[in-house]
């Protein structure tokens, strides 16, 4: 069966990362719209009334189907194109990544991101005016007990959520990504975190992620080097 998809993302938002993962590590063609959410398109709006990316545009039979934001899709996503499974082959592994999934859409996203992405990359895009030093230094912190978990749950498993990769990894790797665009991950001091994140930056999923660029916004130079 035939399916168009349209993926609208803006693309340093850890949540349009998840879902660009999964339809590359499911191998899903999909179309491009990149939005700048902040400009509060009304096009955009109507698609999705709370101005979020991303949002998935499928066309299946002539019929269109509208699915917005993250967790939606990637269970949509679950649900329509099963394999490879990225949830889970068994009922405890996709309870804890569905856990995971939820620990770092909240958690990390309100303890890291919402002080390192808001000083680094909303304030610039808002023209809101210098970082905070303050708020930089208390994100950096919230970054290290982060990476403290993810080195502690990898030293006992092989992937977040258990034997097999699944949607915790890529909901991980898409946040630190981010933050890693801007060159604030202490990988030095986690090195089993970037064993992991190594294996994942090699996946061929990750490569239209590693090209991401956004005007006035350079990466760290090391972003896109696999052998980091």
């Amino acid at each position: 069966m035939s399916v168009d998809r349209t993926l609208h993302h803006f693309p340093l938002d850890p949540a349009s990362r998840q879902v660009r993962l999964a339809l590359g590590e499911k191998r899903l063609a999909f179309a491009e719209v990149q939005v700048r959410y902040w400009e509060g398109a009304a096009d955009f709006l109507t698609l999705n009334p709370s101005g979020v990316t991303p949002v998935l545009v499928e066309i299946r039979n002539e019929r269109k189907t509208v699915v917005c934001e993250v967790r939606a899709i990637l269970e949509h996503i679950e649900e329509q194109e099963p394999e490879p499974a990225l949830l889970g082959r068994d009922a405890s592994e996709r309870a804890e990544a569905r856990r995971l999934l939820q620990w770092f859409d909240r958690k990390f996203d309100n303890e890291v991101n919402g002080f390192l992405l808001h000083e680094k990359m909303e304030k610039r895009l808002l023209r809101l005016g210098a970082p905070d030093l303050s708020s930089l230094r208390r994100g950096r912190e919230a970054l290290r007990h982060h990476l403290a978990y993810v080195d502690g749950l990898l030293q006992t498993r092989d992937w977040l959520a258990g034997r097999r990769m699944s949607l915790a990894d890529f909901a991980a790797a898409a946040h630190l990504s981010v933050i890693d665009y801007f060159g604030d991950v202490p990988w030095q001091d986690f090195q089993t975190a970037k064993t992991w994140y190594m294996k994942l930056k090699s996946r061929p999923c990750f490569r239209p992620i590693l090209a991401d660029r956004w005007p006035g916004l350079a990466p760290a130079a090391h972003y896109d080097d696999l052998d980091f």
